[in-house]
């Protein structure tokens, strides 16, 4: 199983980053990578069990399942039903810490998963740099600073 992890600080409240990323179907909304999203089968975007259909801006397909949402912890957890990354069993999660010194916001994002023997680091620095670390930076922009 390999574990990836990155977390950063964003310079807003945690309350707006969390409105930002709550909605699952929002990714296309701060994520710079995500092209589209929808729902299936027109469910609410916050009910546990949701499947999001995106696209990635290079054309890469990706179904995952909500598995969990807490407001109160400010957490997302989800799973990668179909991609083309070549992962399998990818749960991955998203959480919100406020930073009280300067109403800032503390964001992780981890996963573990499985994959082919030889693509560890790949997949690790894909998913750490490019997924995580890119969302985080879209975020950055979002509200306005670095």
């Amino acid at each position: 199983m390999i574990r990836v992890y990155t977390s950063s600080i964003i310079d807003a409240p945690c309350d707006a980053v969390w409105s930002r990323i709550r909605d699952f179907n929002a990714l296309p909304l701060w994520h710079p990578v995500i092209a589209d999203s929808r729902i299936e089968n027109n469910e609410p975007s916050d009910r546990v069990g949701c499947i999001r259909h995106f696209h990635t801006r290079d054309g890469g397909m990706i179904r995952e399942r909500l598995l969990a949402l807490s407001d109160y912890e400010y957490t997302q957890t989800y799973e990668i039903l179909e991609s083309p990354m070549g992962v399998a069993n990818y749960v991955a999660t998203l959480k919100l810490t406020p930073v009280t010194d300067g109403g800032r916001t503390f964001a992780e994002w981890s996963a573990e998963f499985d994959c082919a023997e030889g693509r560890e680091r790949e997949l690790t620095d894909t998913i750490g740099q490019g997924v995580f670390q890119g969302g985080f930076d879209g975020l950055k922009r979002h509200f306005g600073r670095r």
